[in-house]
């Protein structure tokens, strides 16, 4: 009998060629980067710390010893940190006390909602190309994973095949916004779409929220400050994608506080709680100033135009991504028909790793993107001068 786990592991590349639970694309592709010497762009982590100050805070933490279990929903100052966030940049107002929850990153937040919301015989829609837990705790529920597809250049949303995508079995309608991998960020049209469909189906909205700060020349907009939309929103965000410590694994949960107690009651049976020092000190990144904001969103944008010229001068379209730290760049152009056969080459050719594409798709939305790499550009300026120098180098490799 296949597994759930299994079963969703198809776009993530999780299964061996014998049936058997294998090692991820991700995996792979820094075991290649590796053996060549190759500049790892595939997985979405920076090279780098985050500020001082924040770094600082945790080590005074640590040395002060809150170094045990912190209580289960998250330290009060952290909750009340998140709430005065969200207020600050949003103008909402959760209540710190039982609509916030801190978690093991946005990846216990998703999963914790996930189980906590939808089982067997429920539906779960998300965009494709989607983040690839989304489709191992879908199964992990349960539940059945739709889609609706996000097509380039925009990477934006049919509305009419939206419509399509959602039935009465859509328990949950979960967004990723901006977008991962595609680097889209949706607009109120789409946003108030989404919203519109989810209450004409009473389903619950879950949104991924983690690189909301990490826009360029558009303004990110949560769900949750749409009409009609907060009470049947949960939003999730983390420190990770903001602050450059991915290795924290500090992420939090808002919304109505029924929800919240639901996605509580999964949570605590998960990790019940974690990092009681990081979530000090992310309290106090979450109240730095405007210009910190101001200058991750500038100095990733500077980073991603010099990825995205060597991308160019390879011969590749590059489609120029709105948010995240992710650039998709299409191979057509070279006569490439197979992102995935390209990307276990690369690191040999040209010394560079990505990740192709339609591992984040179902079969159906992996022929649609089957000639798409995505690169990570949350990495040191002299790193991506040179793999733009290398990667230039592409046409005449090949």
């Amino acid at each position: 009998m296949t597994s759930p786990w299994q079963r969703s592991a198809r776009g993530a590349n999780l299964l061996g060629a014998d049936g058997t639970l294998g090692v991820t694309i991700f995996e792979e592709m820094t075991t290649l980067a590796l053996a060549h010497g190759a500049i790892n762009l595939g997985q979405g982590f920076p090279d780098e710390d985050g500020p001082a100050v924040v770094r600082e805070a945790a080590q005074a933490a640590i040395a002060a010893g809150a170094n045990q279990y912190a209580p289960g929903k998250g330290i009060a100052d952290l909750r009340l940190a998140v709430a005065e966030h969200q207020e600050r940049f949003y103008g909402l107002t959760p209540d710190p006390e039982d609509e916030i929850i801190i978690t093991t990153g946005a990846t216990e937040a998703i999963a914790a909602t996930l189980l906590a919301l939808v089982g067997p015989g429920d539906e779960v829609l998300t965009f494709e190309p989607f983040y690839d837990s989304y489709g191992a705790i879908i199964a992990l529920a349960g539940a059945t994973h739709t889609t609706a597809p996000l097509l380039a250049p925009d990477f934006q949303p049919d509305l009419a095949a939206l419509e399509t995508a959602f039935t009465d079995r859509t328990k949950v309608v979960l967004v990723n916004n901006p977008h991962n991998p595609t680097g889209a960020v949706f607009g109120t049209a789409v946003l108030g779409e989404i919203v519109r469909l989810a209450r004409k189906h009473d389903a619950v909205i879950v949104t991924d929220e983690v690189y909301e700060h990490l826009t360029f020349g558009v303004a990110h907009i949560p769900v949750a400050t749409l009409p009609g939309a907060a009470e049947r929103t949960l939003t999730i965000s983390s420190a990770g994608k903001t602050f450059s410590f991915t290795g924290w694994k500090i992420g939090w949960l808002s919304g109505p506080a029924e929800l919240v107690a639901a996605v509580r009651t999964v949570k605590q049976f998960l990790t019940y709680s974690s990092g009681t020092p990081f979530q000090g000190a992310i309290a106090t990144g979450l109240r730095l100033g405007d210009e910190f904001y101001a200058e991750i969103a500038a100095t990733l944008a500077h980073k991603r135009d010099i990825l995205s010229a060597g991308l160019r001068a390879a011969g590749l379209d590059v489609y120029t991504p709105a948010g995240t730290y992710f650039v998709n760049a299409d191979t057509a152009p070279l006569g490439i028909t197979d992102s995935l056969d390209l990307a276990r080459r690369l690191p040999e050719l040209v010394g560079v790793a990505a990740i192709p594409v339609p591992v984040f798709c179902h079969p159906e939305g992996a022929e649609r993107t089957r000639t798409l790499l995505r690169f990570a550009f949350c990495k040191k300026v002299p790193l991506l001068e040179q793999a733009a120098a290398q990667l230039a180098t592409l046409r005449d490799r090949l």
